[in-house]
């Protein structure tokens, strides 16, 4: 079981509004902050999000989140755009993964791919 991950960015003033925004279809708020360091967040009562300033990483970073259902997908696409994300792949089955995997896919202010995805099976 993964407790937290951490991605590091440049801006983190930048981020956190972005986050925020991007996140906010998930049920992710932030939970605790050191202030111009990092912001931990997640669905209460602990952060498993870190958003760190410090070095990106060459290429950024990976993480997914697991949303509720495809319409959370949908909705954390149309917020982390709304946001200032770039879109990095839209709100789709991603069959090459499973028959069910449906995924969103934005880059965050400092390039990191942020992904909103679930596994549960489409039935029309």
């Amino acid at each position: 079981m993964i407790d937290h991950v951490s991605v590091y960015v440049d801006d983190l003033d930048a981020a956190k509004a972005f986050y925020v925004k991007a996140l906010a279809p998930l049920g992710y708020t932030v939970i605790r902050e050191f202030a111009g360091a990092a912001i931990g967040m997640g669905v209460a009562p602990k952060p498993d999000l870190w958003v760190i300033k410090g070095p990106v990483r060459q290429g950024g970073q990976h993480v997914a989140i697991r949303a509720g259902g495809r319409a959370a997908v949908r909705a954390f696409h149309e917020a982390a755009l709304a946001a200032g994300g770039k879109d990095n792949g839209p709100p789709g089955v991603r069959a090459h993964y499973h028959p069910d995997y449906f995924g969103a896919f934005v880059l965050d202010p400092s390039g990191n791919n942020l992904e909103a995805c679930c596994h549960e099976r489409y039935i029309e």
